[in-house]
């Protein structure tokens, strides 16, 4: 039996302009989780480490940020597993690829064997003799690959192996969907290719499928890289097997990434104020969690929400949190004042304009009449409104 584990799309060293004070916070979340990796290969353990692709956030990275990844990789090889990486599109075979800066395997101390290999265009290939494996991952020094990385692959040209195993970053084409991307295999392409598992970076959620005799999977980012990535936070552990001369692969997923997601709706015809509602969210307080909340319902009146505020309040508890109000105004309960006064002209007009609107679908129209009708009302009847 051949164990592997599968990684892809770490992405160490992300910018994250988008978080502010909290990037710093977010790159040592990833690096946690590339730890966790390695820890993880070294308890099972396996045989393999496979690296899919953008290992890397980008080529420009400190030479520090460098050497604590190979620190990490030199765990591996002191404990004699070997490990494959190929570059992906954030650190892309260029010209100033981080691979062609830094000599990764000396740095991890695999120098003169086959413990630590980095896939390039002039070594597509390596032929592991201590595991009866080769490994195939065609790289290219242009982000846009100009025909599939699958089209030169050929196991026959390695016999000896038992075990053939594919890397690639790029997509699994969805006609319609990934036309333009810079990368792009085929199902059939996979299917003709002999490999017995093709390992798949580029995609951050987990997925899997077969195509003909091959296993394919993409492992997803160990750690989300932007904060809606719900379905990252794994690697995947990879058993090959021959029983009966029939070759089985299995894939077991391994949560690695500390962060959590939660979707939570609120009905707001249950919210009493603003503060009720900032203290019923700050009760899930977690520095782990990304909290998306949706209010919904027909929101009472009274109920005067700034959802900014109860963003800016909340912000400090999680890892970040989302308030959105899908929730509708009422519309106008008891008897209308006649057609002959101002408040009654008001209130069938915008009734009217909001019932067409809903009839034709556009909800987000619909909800901005009936604010304007919630307002209104309050306003011609002498009541204070804050806007």
């Amino acid at each position: 039996m051949l164990r592997v584990l599968h990684t892809a799309d770490v992405h160490l060293g992300a910018r994250h302009a988008d978080l502010g004070d909290q990037a710093a916070a977010q790159r040592e979340r990833q690096f946690a989780a590339f730890r966790a990796t390695i820890d993880l290969a070294l308890a099972e353990p396996v045989d393999l480490v496979l690296v899919a692709g953008d290992l890397f956030d980008s080529n420009v990275q400190p030479r520090r940020s460098v050497e604590r990844v190979a620190a990490e990789l030199r765990r591996l090889v002191e404990a004699r597993i070997r490990c494959v990486v190929i570059p992906g599109t954030h650190d892309v075979y260029d010209r100033a690829s981080i691979y062609r800066s830094y000599d990764l395997a000396a740095l991890a101390g695999a120098v003169g064997s086959d413990l630590l290999t980095v896939l390039t265009p002039e070594r597509p290939a390596v032929h592991l003799e201590a595991l009866d494996t080769a490994v195939h991952g065609t790289v290219f020094a242009t982000k846009r690959a100009p025909h599939s990385p699958l089209r030169d692959v050929d196991v026959k040209a390695d016999p000896k192996a038992t075990w053939h195993l594919g890397l690639v970053h790029g997509s699994v084409a969805i006609p319609g969907q990934t036309d333009g991307d810079e990368v792009v295999v085929t199902t059939e392409e996979i299917g003709a290719s002999g490999l017995d598992y093709l390992a798949l970076g580029h995609w951050h959620s987990t997925s899997k499928g077969k195509a003909g005799p091959t296993t394919w999977a993409y492992s997803g980012a160990p750690e989300p890289v932007a904060l809606d990535q719900d379905r990252a936070g794994k690697v995947l552990l990879v058993t090959l097997d021959q029983r009966d001369g029939k070759k089985l692969v299995g894939l077991e997923e391994r949560q690695v990434g500390r962060t959590r997601f939660e979707k939570l709706e609120l009905d707001a015809a249950g919210l009493a104020s603003q503060p009720a509602l900032i203290d019923q969210l700050a009760a899930k307080a977690d520095p782990d969690l990304v909290l998306d909340v949706r209010l919904i319902g027909v929101r009472p009146d009274q109920l005067d929400l700034d959802i900014d505020e109860v963003e800016s309040a909340l912000a400090p508890r999680f890892l970040k949190v989302r308030v959105r109000d899908r929730s509708m105004p009422a519309l106008t309960e008891g008897a209308i004042p006649p057609q002959d006064t101002v408040l009654g002209a008001f209130i069938r007009n915008v009734e009217a304009r909001v019932a067409e609107e809903e009839a034709a679908g556009q909800e987000e129209a619909a909800a901005e009449l009936r604010d304007a009708l919630r307002l209104g009302r309050l306003l011609l009847a002498g009541e204070e409104v804050t806007l």
